[in-house]
């Protein structure tokens, strides 16, 4: 059942220590960022995190790193210049990882969405990134079988929702966030604006509100709607 929520902190409430949580973004764009800092405050632990890349700076997922809330990290993308969080705690042995090819991460998440039992991709055959997988000769290539990437939750930023939860998203904000939400069991969205059912053009919707459970909006300043905000523009 859709739930349109009246803060952060009563959107995450449900994660649970130990759950598999997609977050949505690419670098700073589309990431989350009051829904991380919300799971931050909620205390769940043990974490693994599948992202784009493993945070960066002190903000966000790198804050959720910092903490030790994160025991595994499945990315293509975990070392840059201000991921500094990532690189001690893997260093110190305090974190894994499972390095994927973006590609390969892109189409796991979207193959767990689909239902999708695996696929074969000649990315990352002959490497290290195959060990310990099914390899074949196909049409002359070799290739390596992937399996489906599933979350228990999925945090992602939307532009607009409306009164179902049908998701419309802002330029290269939408990244990984609509393959996500499908991919997850719970798919909680934080969004700009909330608007009336039937005012998305339906050729422009991205994601169904059939995916999406939770729903807050985050005004201007980064602060959550209240709830009587809500009610009249969902009805």
């Amino acid at each position: 059942m859709l739930s349109f929520v009246d803060s952060v902190q009563e959107a995450v409430a449900g994660v649970k220590d130990g759950s598999t949580v997609m977050i949505g973004g690419f670098g700073n764009a589309g990431q989350p960022f009051e829904l991380i800092d919300a799971l931050l405050e909620c205390g769940a632990t043990d974490l693994t995190v599948v992202n784009n890349n493993a945070g960066q700076g002190d903000q966000g997922l790198a804050l959720l790193i910092k903490e030790g809330r994160v025991r595994k990290m499945i990315c293509s993308f975990p070392r840059q210049s201000d991921s500094w969080h990532f690189d001690a705690k893997y260093k110190a042995g305090q974190i894994e990882l499972e390095l994927v090819p973006q590609g390969n991460l892109a189409e796991r998440i979207r193959a767990a969405g689909a239902g999708i039992g695996g696929f074969f991709t000649p990315t990352g055959y002959g490497t290290m990134l195959a060990e310990g997988k099914e390899t074949r000769i196909i049409d002359g290539r070799g290739q390596v079988f992937e399996t489906p990437i599933h979350a228990d939750v999925a945090l992602i930023k939307a532009l607009k929702a409306d009164g179902v939860g049908n998701l419309v998203y802002r330029k290269t904000a939408r990244n990984f966030g609509p393959i996500m939400a499908a991919a997850a069991k719970h798919t909680i969205v934080q969004v700009s604006e909330i608007v009336p059912t039937g005012a998305l053009d339906p050729e422009n919707i991205v994601t169904p509100g059939i995916y999406v459970t939770s729903i807050v909006r985050i005004d201007s300043s980064g602060a959550a709607a209240a709830g009587a905000d809500l009610k009249g523009q969902v009805a």
